[in-house]
Order: C-alpha cells, then sequence, then structure tokens
C-alpha cells in the first residue's frame, strides 16, 4: 500500500483543484453600524445546468492514519465545504487523466477555511479528524431529468494511506 502525507493547505498549493475559502487577505466592509464585518464574494461556483443548493453533512470521524480507498468527482458543478465547528479535515485530491484519477495529493485544512472543489477534480470523500464532522456544503442540485448526473466515482486499486504530522 503506497502512503501520502497530507500538508497544511494554502490557497497556492490548493490552486489546481479549487479554492480555499478564508477571511485573511479578503476584504472586508464593515455593516450594521460598524458591528458586523462582511467579506463578501469568496468563491466562484462554477454550476452546470442545475442551480446551487446549501446541505448539511454530518459525516464520522476518520481514524489515523486514513485509508482512502474511494474517489469521486463531479462533472456538473464545484463543491464547496464549510466546516461547522472546530474541525480539521483531509482533503485528497487529484487531476483528471483520462477519465481516471492521476497522482493523489493531500492537504489538512482546520475550521479557519472552507474550500470550492472544482468541477471534475477528483476527490477523496469527506473525511474530518477532529470536530462534530458537520459541514455545510454548496453544491449543484439537480436530478437525470434535470441536467443529469453529477457524481461519478473510482475504486482505487490500492487504499493509500494518508498520515499527517500532528
Amino acid at each position: 500500500m503506497s502512503s501520502l502525507i497530507a500538508q497544511p493547505i494554502t490557497a497556492e498549493a490548493f490552486a489546481p483543484y479549487g479554492e480555499v475559502i478564508q477571511t485573511e487577505g479578503a476584504q472586508l466592509t464593515l455593516i450594521n453600524d460598524g458591528l458586523c464585518h462582511r467579506f463578501s464574494d469568496l468563491a466562484s461556483f462554477d454550476i452546470e445546468d442545475g442551480r446551487a443548493g446549501l446541505s448539511f453533512f454530518r459525516s464520522q470521524l476518520r481514524p489515523m492514519p486514513y485509508r482512502c480507498h474511494l474517489l469521486e468527482r463531479h462533472p456538473l458543478g464545484s463543491q464547496c465545504f464549510i466546516p461547522m465547528s472546530d474541525a480539521e479535515f483531509l482533503l485528497i485530491v487529484a487531476p483528471d487523466n483520462g477519465g481516471k484519477p492521476g497522482p493523489l495529493t493531500a492537504f489538512l485544512a482546520t475550521n479557519n477555511v472552507a474550500v470550492n472543489i472544482a468541477r471534475n477534480t477528483w476527490h477523496g470523500v469527506l473525511a474530518p479528524v477532529a470536530g462534530s464532522g458537520l459541514f455545510a456544503v454548496i453544491d449543484r442540485i439537480g436530478t437525470e431529468t434535470n441536467g443529469g448526473q453529477n457524481l461519478e466515482e473510482h475504486l482505487l486499486e490500492e487504499a493509500v494511506l494518508v498520515k499527517y504530522d500532528q
């Protein structure tokens, strides 16, 4: 079994796979009599033939090291994960290589960032390693009759063991 070390997530390192969404460095507007900070337009949702929807996912915490055996991608829309608690989660991503996942990269994200995974980017399933496992998810809502299926899955021939330095 091959192994992979998850690196701390940065906007630059994650750019080939989507967007890191964070308030650090974002344009700030004061609203509500100066009592609220608004950080606007932090992500570009890429939706084809459907509509963006907001869902909540509650995923079980994953033991470390994590055995990744399944990747998925969404050909008709990006998928945004927003942690709703003090969380750490793994992002295992891969570029598309002729309809199959290319080389894997792993990131460790904390509750101070959200991620918007680009359309057609292969990624592991939601894998929280600390916190409640509760996430808000913005992605494409549609059906077979409303723009087609937006989920493809790929079982890896051999699981990959993902670790990170704690």
